[in-house]
């Protein structure tokens, strides 16, 4: 079957005839059916992170099918299920893993970057990153939630935000739409931020109540004058916007995180310290918070919005998804 893989840092996508190999003890193979696109795929394409070895296939939004067992995968056979995210494995001996909190291990494991990924045919996994797919998600629907989703699923359920509270999504884009459907079915009341009034009708479509528009409003005092968000979600990854917004929160409210902003912003000890408002971030999640997003959609309906493409178009894929050509999940089919 064909792959893509990256020969060298920086180098071109290229279609290969891929080896086949047998998984090893606590491993199992995946033939891979769907694999969605992300922004995080440029760590891979273009050597962001030290020590990556090449070639390497990226990919880490994987949706497929066990097609061979290692030695000692328990609870896992052939034909079943299953997608594989950001979180790839874990050490299980350094402080993180020794607290339980796995997706903060030292010597995390992530697809298409410590392993070969999705953009391969078949993709060889440790069995505790896996997380079974429901029956009623297509593999197309299920990869884009093995990042984008659980991302702002698991950010959104840890958030303290109740039923009813005000809960603001800022970015309508590939983890924003999908905030906005997760935050409206978890009961909350939901305000989409977004620039440009050309997003108000998707906003509203997918469950807020309310679109505040930057480039005509004022976010934090719009939210101000709806007594404040609980949760702000920051799903762009606009540093500067995001530190706008946090006179908009309530008293005790939080800014979480999960737009990967490279630049800096101000906070100002004073709009934290009287109000006892918070900044956080929040990193993905395990498979089995993976698995739980994916039961969660399968019930609820929640769906990212995506657009397919060969395997053969990977460079087609991978440009849109850059220019924002894809307005939001590009998934790669085998």
């Amino acid at each position: 079957m064909k792959s893509i893989r990256v020969e060298q840092a920086k180098g071109p996508f290229k279609l290969v005839d891929e080896k086949i190999v047998e998984p090893a003890r606590g491993q199992v193979r995946i033939k891979v059916q769907a694999c969605g696109v992300c922004h995080s795929d440029s760590i891979t394409k273009d050597a962001l992170f030290p020590g990556i070895a090449y070639p390497r296939s990226p990919g880490h939004e994987i949706a497929g099918v066990i097609d061979a067992l290692g030695q000692d995968a328990v609870d896992w056979k052939v034909g079943d299920r299953v997608g594989v995210g950001w979180y790839g494995g874990n050490c299980f001996r350094c402080d993180p893993c020794r607290r339980g909190d796995f997706v903060t291990c030292k010597f995390l494991k992530i697809p298409g970057i410590s392993y070969d990924g999705g953009y391969a045919a078949h993709v060889i996994a440790p069995v505790e990153a896996l997380a079974h797919i429901p029956d009623t998600l297509r593999p197309e629907e299920a990869a884009p939630l093995m990042c984008a989703g659980v991302t702002t699923f698991n950010a959104l359920r840890h958030s303290g935000a109740m039923p009813s509270d005000v809960v603001a999504i800022q970015g309508i884009g590939g983890l924003g739409h999908l905030g906005i459907q997760f935050a409206a079915k978890f009961g909350y009341d939901v305000i989409a931020i977004g620039r440009g009034d050309d997003k108000q009708a998707l906003a509203l479509k997918l469950g807020a109540r309310r679109y505040i528009d930057t480039a005509a409003e004022n976010a934090a005092a719009e939210l101000t004058k709806e007594g404040g968000a609980s949760v702000i979600l920051a799903t762009a990854p606009d540093g500067k916007a995001m530190g706008e917004l946090i006179d908009g929160l309530a008293v005790g409210g939080r800014l979480v995180l999960v737009g990967a902003a490279v630049e800096p912003f101000a906070v100002s000890s004073m709009q934290l310290l009287l109000t006892h408002r918070s900044v956080v971030g929040w990193p993905s999640g395990t498979s089995r918070d993976s698995e739980d997003t994916l039961k969660f959609a399968a019930q609820t309906g929640v769906r990212a919005m995506i657009e397919t493409f060969p395997i053969e178009q990977t460079e087609q894929a991978y440009q849109q998804m850059v220019t924002g050509k894809v307005r939001f999940r590009a998934v790669l089919t085998h």
